[in-house]
């Protein structure tokens, strides 16, 4: 899976705003984003073989340290113990278990669409339900759960509707050339790839995250604007003593 897991960032941040939505970014997509360094520096190995799906050429054969389950547990108490320091204030401990969340959430979502080669352990017992070999209902899948989490964060005060729908396109737009295009020419090319990918998203969702012009944090009016009116009270204020 691949844009269909920034559907849970979305959902969360509607539930904890105060969490930054490039972290959460980071966050859903944090086993794939240490995949990729693995694959480069040959700690994890795939090979492309067209066809080993109807919809991904990756024939992930060996990632234990990322994608067997108990990584992944393992994954999400580091991000827990990270952004209860990276997160100030008295409900740190509580958006700490969101971030841990979202990490956990990559591996049954992957579960669904991988074939058989998500390990439990080490890499032993390896699962995975092979959505990736009926296209439409993959690509159907990703684009749900992307619009649906988005839909869901589309209610939070600040969120611009246009700028979060265009990315939402963009992204499932990188999505069918991902299922339909040409393969990688490279297992390294491949993480290369991803591994801008994530970068850019989280980029993109770090500047969605900034409040639309006139409103700050919780659809608040912008230090400008209530300096301004600070000032025209002032200035009221100075007249009628005079």
């Amino acid at each position: 899976m691949f844009v269909g897991h920034y559907g849970v960032s979305f959902a969360i941040k509607r539930v904890a705003p105060a969490i930054p939505l490039w972290m959460l970014f980071v966050a859903v997509q944090l086993l794939d984003v240490l995949w990729a360094p693995f694959v480069l520096l040959g700690i994890e190995k795939l090979r492309i073989v067209p066809g080993i799906t109807a919809s991904n050429p990756l024939d992930l054969y060996y990632m234990p340290y990322t994608h067997s389950l108990l990584a992944a547990i393992l994954w999400s108490g580091a991000a827990l113990a990270v952004s209860r320091r990276l997160i100030a204030g008295d409900r740190a401990p509580a958006m700490g278990l969101l971030v841990a969340l979202a990490v956990f959430s990559h591996w049954p979502l992957d579960l669904v669409v991988h074939r058989p080669d998500l390990p439990l352990y080490d890499d032993t017992v390896k699962v995975g339900l092979g959505l990736w070999n009926l296209p439409a209902l993959a690509f159907g899948l990703e684009a749900t759960l992307l619009f649906g989490g988005m839909g869901l964060y589309l209610g939070t005060a600040g969120a611009s509707r246009l700028r979060v729908l265009v990315f939402g396109l963009v992204m499932l737009a990188i999505q069918a050339y991902v299922f339909f295009g040409p393969p990688p020419v490279s297992a390294k090319a491949a993480a290369l790839t991803a591994l801008a990918a994530y970068a850019v998203f989280a980029a993109v969702a770090a500047r969605l995250d900034r409040p639309t012009r006139g409103h700050g944090e919780g659809g608040q009016m912008t230090d400008v604007t209530a300096r301004d009116n600070v000032d025209d009270r002032s200035s009221t204020g100075s007249g009628e003593t005079r």
